[in-house]
């Protein structure tokens, strides 16, 4: 994208990614934040559709790491890769909100596209 994306659409594909903390609250909230923001506001332009995609799909790819993660308990090394998973998410949601306000497209790394 460049930098004719309206101001309006840029923020709300900030809020799309940004979103996904809801999970911090709410449990699966970091899948249902940016879904809902996506349904409500994906008509608004192809650039917030875009990212509200990726923002979807990149929840719904964490959500699954973190069940593998969450079995593999058993055997210990699941409290390291729940930890780096940790980690990883806020890390890269950070870095897609800021390209978003930034008007710039981005794609989150390890993420299962769902969403097309």
């Amino acid at each position: 994208m460049n930098h004719l994306v309206g101001k309006d659409e840029r923020m709300w594909a900030m809020i799309a990614h940004l979103s996904a903390l809801i999970g911090f609250l709410i449990p699966f909230g970091n899948v249902l934040g940016p879904l809902l923001v996506w349904l409500f506001k994906r008509e608004e332009g192809p650039f917030f559709e875009e990212h509200g995609k990726e923002a979807l799909n990149f929840s719904i790819s964490v959500t699954i790491y973190a069940a593998i993660s969450s079995i593999l308990l058993i055997v210990f090394i699941g409290v390291i890769l729940l930890t780096a998973l940790f980690f990883f998410w806020i890390v890269f949601v950070v870095i897609a909100a800021v390209r978003a306000n930034e008007g710039k497209t981005y794609r989150y790394p390890l993420t299962l596209r769902f969403i097309k």
